[in-house]
C-alpha cells in the first residue's frame, strides 16, 4: 500500500481558526420522534443488540474522524459498533485474523488487487441487493467496477484520493511571470519560465520510487486513454507497447533535464518525498512546483509555513497531447469479511452521502460519491480537489502500480519503482527502459 494515510488531512488543519458554522446544531434539531434513515431517506433497519466490527488502518485523526461516523451509524440503528486497528500491513492482519476464525465484520482496504484476492479466497462477501442498489445510485461506474470481482459487487469505496495534482509556490510563479498549466506543453512553458527565473522549477522526491510512478501514470492515462491504461495495469499488453514508448518520450521530456531539478538528477534520486516538499514551500524555496496528490497539503502545513490558498496553490495535472486531464486516484474500499444483517447495513450506510457528509464536515476526506454536496467540506481548497475527482466522471483510473502485484509495482528497490529511478538517471534510453519493466513485469504477474 502507498502513502495514503493522512490524505487531505489538509482539510482538516485548514479548517482550524474558523468559526463553527452551527451544523452540529442543525443535525440535531432532527432527533425528536423522526425515523432515522439512510441512503437516499429510506429508513435505516435496527439492529439493537448488533455489534459491528469494523477494521481499518485509520490512527490519529483519521481514526477519530471515522468514529463519529461509526456513532452516527450506531444513532441510525441501535446497533454498537468497534473499531479494530489493522496496523499498515492491513492485509496480513486481516488475514491471520481469518485464519483464526475471528474476521471482523467490516473492513477496509487500499488496494483492488487485495479485494480481488480476498474474494477469490472467499473471505469476503459478496453485498446485498439493496447495498448495490445505493452503490449504483451514488457512485460512478468505474467505483463500482473496481469494488467488484467476477462482476459481483464486494465493496464500497468510501474514501478517496486525488493523485493527479501539481502544487506550486505563488511567489515563485509570480517572479517568474508563470500561470497555471492546463496543457502538457503549457506546463513545459511554465517550467521554462520559473527556471529561466533562476529557480529549479520542479522538486522530485525520486529516492521514493513510487513519486516517478505517479508522473507515469498520469502521462500515460492521458496520453494512452482509459482503455490502454486498463491493459497495461493488467498486464495485457506488454511494457514495450508503443503506447509506453510515447509516454517515457514524454517523460523524458522534464526528466531529460537535470537543471530543473534542486541539485540535478542525483539530487532528485537522493531526495525522499517528505524533503521534497519544503524544498518548494520552504523559507527559501528551492523549486516552483511538486506533482502529486492532495495529501501534499499535508506535508506543505506540517512541514513549512506556507498557507493553502495564497502561498501554496495547486492546479490539475494537465493533458497530454489529444487525450483529457487525468485523474489517477487511490482510495479505501469497506468490505463484509461476515455476511451478517450488520454488516450489510454498514455497508449500506457507508454507499450514502449522509455517511460522507459526516467526515466531510470534520475534514481529513474526500469522499468518491457523486451526490454528496460539495458544500460539505470545509475550505475552498478541498471543494476543488472533490469536483476535480467527481468531474472525472468514469475517465479517471486507480493508482496502476498498486493494482500491480507488489513485486513489481509496490516494493522498494524492486520492479517499476526501480526501474523508472532507472530511467530519471538515464531518459534517453526509453528502450532500456520499456526491456527492464516488462521482464519485471512478467516475472511478477507470473508470480516467478
Amino acid at each position: 500500500m502507498k502513502r495514503f494515510v493522512g490524505a487531505l488531512a489538509v482539510a482538516s488543519m485548514l479548517a482550524m481558526g474558523l468559526a463553527a458554522c452551527g451544523d452540529d446544531d442543525k443535525k440535531d434539531d432532527k432527533k425528536g420522534d423522526a425515523t432515522p434513515t439512510q441512503s437516499g431517506g429510506a429508513p435505516a433497519p435496527r439492529l439493537d443488540g448488533t455489534t459491528v466490527t469494523v477494521a481499518a488502518v485509520w490512527t490519529g485523526d483519521e481514526q477519530a474522524a471515522f468514529k463519529k461516523v461509526l456513532a452516527d451509524f450506531e444513532k441510525r440503528t441501535g446497533a454498537k459498533t468497534e473499531f479494530v486497528p489493522t496496523g499498515d500491513s492491513a492485509s496480513t492482519f486481516l488475514g491471520q485474523r481469518v485464519e483464526g476464525g475471528a474476521p471482523p465484520d467490516v473492513a477496509f482496504l487500499a488496494q483492488p488487487g487485495v479485494l480481488q484476492q480476498f474474494a477469490q479466497k472467499g473471505w469476503i462477501k459478496p453485498v446485498a441487493a439493496d447495498v448495490q442498489q445505493s452503490v449504483q445510485a451514488n457512485f460512478a461506474a468505474q467505483w463500482q467496477k473496481l469494488g467488484s470481482y467476477q462482476d459481483k459487487l464486494y465493496g464500497v469505496y468510501y474514501k478517496g484520493a486525488n493523485k493527479s495534482l501539481v502544487w506550486y509556490n505563488a511567489k515563485v510563479f509570480e517572479t517568474a511571470g508563470a500561470g497555471e498549466a492546463k496543457t502538457w506543453d503549457d506546463l513545459l512553458k511554465t517550467a521554462g519560465l520559473v527556471s529561466d527565473s533562476g529557480t529549479p522549477p520542479f522538486a522530485i522526491g525520486g529516492a521514493d520510487g513510487w513519486v516517478l510512478t505517479d508522473w507515469f501514470e498520469n502521462i500515460y492515462l492521458s496520453q494512452a486513454g482509459p482503455e490502454k491504461y486498463d491493459q497495461l495495469a493488467k498486464h495485457q499488453i506488454p511494457w514495450t507497447d508503443p503506447s509506453v514508448k510515447a509516454a517515457l518520450e514524454t517523460l523524458a521530456q522534464v526528466f531529460g533535464k537535470s537543471d530543473w531539478f534542486p541539485g540535478g538528477t542525483g539530487g532528485a534520486l537522493q531526495t525522499e518525498f517528505p524533503k521534497s516538499v519544503p524544498q518548494v514551500f520552504g523559507d527559501s524555496p528551492k523549486a516552483g512546483m511538486i506533482a502529486g496528490a492532495d495529501f501534499i497539503g499535508t506535508n506543505i502545513l506540517k512541514d513549512t509555513k506556507a498557507k493553502i490558498g495564497t502561498d501554496a496553490k495547486f492546479f490539475g495535472f494537465p493533458a497530454v497531447g489529444t487525450g483529457k486531464a487525468p485523474v489517477v486516484t487511490g482510495g479505501d474500499v469497506a468490505v463484509a469479511m461476515k455476511d451478517t444483517p450488520g454488516s450489510q447495513a454498514f455497508l449500506k450506510y457507508l454507499a450514502s452521502p449522509e455517511a460522507a457528509k459526516v467526515w466531510a464536515e470534520q475534514g481529513g476526506y474526500l469522499s468518491p460519491n457523486k451526490n454528496l454536496d460539495v458544500a460539505a467540506y470545509k475550505d475552498e481548497a478541498t471543494r476543488g480537489i472533490a469536483k476535480n475527482l467527481i468531474g472525472a466522471g468514469d475517465d479517471f483510473r486507480f493508482d496502476l502500480s498498486d493494482q500491480a502485484p507488489a513485486a513489481f509495482g509496490g516494493t522498494k528497490g524492486e520492479g517499476e519503482w526501480r526501474d523508472l529511478q532507472d530511467f530519471l538517471r538515464n531518459p534517453g534510453d526509453v528502450a532500456g527502459a520499456q526491456s527492464k519493466l516488462e521482464a519485471d513485469a512478467a516475472k511478477a504477474y507470473t508470480g516467478g
